[in-house]
């Protein structure tokens, strides 16, 4: 059995970390006119998590990755 009985995906997100996702968040919304109190402001962000859990830590590929256009 293996001694780590929760992945790294399980850790909590440091501040650094949540600062990169709202940053993201917050361009993303902007670039695509989404109200950041709608329901799909909230998906967006859970993909972004996601995503930056999965080890996508750059602001830019974040961007792209989670739908918005480079520009």
């Amino acid at each position: 059995m293996s001694d780590k009985l929760f992945s790294t995906r399980d850790e909590p997100l440091a501040s650094e970390d949540l600062a990169v996702c709202r940053r993201v968040h917050e361009a993303l919304c902007k670039r695509l006119d989404i109200d950041r109190s709608s329901e799909e402001a909230h998906r967006l962000g859970a993909l972004i998590i996601e995503l930056y859990r999965q080890g996508v830590h750059d602001e830019t590929q974040l961007c792209l990755l989670a739908g918005g256009k480079q520009g």
